[in-house]
């Protein structure tokens, strides 16, 4: 790899730092590294790309960014570094679906499932396998989710790790019904319900009590939150069924969808939110041969 791109969550302290010192190391080395300039990281507003990603996406219609704009990272990029945390790698991901360009990133943040490093120390270890082509791409799968109301298309949206349907701001308990492949599973009574990936299991799916799937692995995961329920145990579908989830209940507005922690779209009752496997992957660098266990095992000792 010689072309390289910056991401940088500007809220940690030191990063701005720390990307010019990637720069001129890569430039030493005789690469080419840019380095994005956010305008802010955080809102909630998405800005319209300028044109379509490059390869595409699920329905054509993904048009906007929350945080990187995709036509401003070079079509000859070859990586994309992300320095902050698993939140900055999981929105570089999102705001560059469709691109195909692998993505590595820096810890700089508290825990880190996705990140390859937490350490100045392992940088130069980073910079030299990404520079010296010593290294293996993993590609995760993502989730597609399409709101409907009264049988026509409202939103959509992608998600890395979990698409989460959950109250908007009180404390009422929601009712949904959830369908896969158009067959009626069964009818809930919950905080909400957490659909994830393989990726995504070591997050929000953990905290709520689901499985830990090996993130290479093709499946979705459905755990509900806080269920009124004696067995509201998770559900583990195959990653080509297709999950449907129809809001119920009497309180308009009073359930939202939120993509990866991040992007919100409002629900009404009689709305329904299509989730199924995206034609889009997230492609990750690994330097380090560790296994997911060793992984597992040092990042949940640390909590």
């Amino acid at each position: 790899m010689k072309h390289f791109y910056l991401i940088k969550n500007p809220e940690k302290d030191g990063v701005s730092q720390l990307a010019e010192e990637i720069r001129l190391y890569i430039e030493k080395r005789g690469g080419i590294c840019l380095i994005q300039e956010p305008a802010g990281f955080g809102g909630q507003n998405r800005k319209k790309r300028c044109t379509e990603p490059e390869g595409g996406n699920d329905s054509g219609q993904q048009i906007h960014f929350q945080y990187t704009d995709a036509c401003q990272v070079p079509k000859e990029t070859e990586c994309v570094i992300t320095l902050g945390g698993d939140g900055t790698l999981i929105q570089g991901a999102r705001d560059l679906a469709g691109r195909r360009i692998p993505m590595v990133g820096v810890n700089l943040g508290h825990l880190g499932y996705l990140t390859q490093i937490g350490s100045r120390e392992d940088m130069e270890e980073l910079l030299e396998g990404l520079l010296t082509d010593q290294y293996q791409l993993e590609r995760r799968m993502m989730l597609k989710g399409s709101i409907f109301r009264e049988g026509e298309p409202m939103k959509e949206d992608l998600a890395l790790n979990e698409i989460v349907i959950t109250r908007r701001d009180n404390l009422r308990v929601l009712k949904f019904r959830i369908y896969v492949n158009g067959e009626y599973l069964s009818e809930y009574r919950a905080d909400g319900m957490i659909v994830a990936t393989p990726t995504g299991s070591t997050a929000y799916n953990l905290s709520a009590g689901g499985p830990i799937v090996e993130p290479n692995a093709r499946m979705v995961i459905l755990t509900p939150i806080c269920p009124h329920a004696l067995n509201g145990r998770s559900i583990v579908l195959s990653a080509e069924d297709r999950i449907e989830i129809e809001a119920l209940g009497n309180d308009d507005l009073g359930q939202v969808a939120v993509f990866d922690g991040d992007t919100t779209i409002r629900m009404m009752v009689g709305d329904r939110i299509l989730i199924e496997r995206s034609q889009v992957e997230t492609i990750l660098v690994k330097l380090k041969n560790i296994s997911f266990l060793d992984n597992l095992r040092s990042k949940l000792a640390g909590i």
